[in-house]
Order: structure tokens, then sequence, then C-alpha cells
């Protein structure tokens, strides 16, 4: 299991999945948040495929996430 107790998402580099959470402290976490926990670990494993030194600088990846899921979520095709 990738997940623990604190983390909402997880990501396992050699068997190439995200883990996330479904609910933290007992009570169900919006899908807003699920989602950007999503993105949040994807980046990691793009940052982690490119060899790029940001892979584990987690304010760069927590902005990056932040702002890649309000352009998804807001963009209209």
């Amino acid at each position: 299991d990738l997940i623990d107790d604190v983390a909402l998402g997880a990501i396992s580099f050699g068997a190439r999945k995200i883990a996330l959470a479904t609910h933290s402290n007992g009570k169900k976490l919006a899908q807003a948040e699920v989602n950007n926990t999503f993105w949040h670990e994807l980046i990691h494993a793009i940052l982690e495929d490119m060899g790029h030194d940001l892979t584990d600088n987690e304010r760069f990846v927590n902005a990056f996430a932040n702002k890649l899921s309000d352009a998804v979520d807001s963009a209209k095709f």
C-alpha cells in the first residue's frame, strides 16, 4: 500500500503507479482535492522521468499542481 495515514497521494516510480486517498481523518475528500493530488503525483512522475532536479521539490510541485489543476478545471473546449 503506497499511502500512509498522512499522505493524500503517493507514487511508486518502479511500479509506475499513483495511489490516491479518498478519505482523510475519517472524512471523504472533496473531488477537487483528489484531482489536485493526482496532478501533484503526476508532476513528480514527469519530473522523475525527465531526470529533473525539481523532482523532490515539494514547494515547486505543489505550486505547479495547483496551477495545472486550476487550468484543467476551468478549461472549455
